[in-house]
């Protein structure tokens, strides 16, 4: 019974330290970015992003014309 025993607890002690050593590289995740807006004139829309981990916001701007795509190159930091 005292070897089940400490099998038992040497597993356990194992368990925990392998789940200890695979923490310890964890990778931080990002918060994702919070939508402020959208508006649009002239058929070209423009929505505003805020990320608070920089503390910037960006514009994003897609116009009606299939081809085209969205483009959110415009960034402004906060101070």
């Amino acid at each position: 019974m005292s070897k089940l025993a400490m099998g038992l607890c040497g597993a356990l002690l194992a368990g925990a330290a392998l789940v200890g050593w695979a923490q310890q590289g964890r990778i931080d995740v990002r918060t994702a970015v919070t939508p402020m807006g959208t508006s649009s004139s002239n058929g070209v829309s423009f929505a505003w992003f805020y990320d608070a981990t920089d503390r910037s916001v960006y514009v994003c701007r897609t116009a009606p014309t299939p081809g085209e795509s969205i483009d959110c190159k415009a960034k402004a930091q906060l101070p």
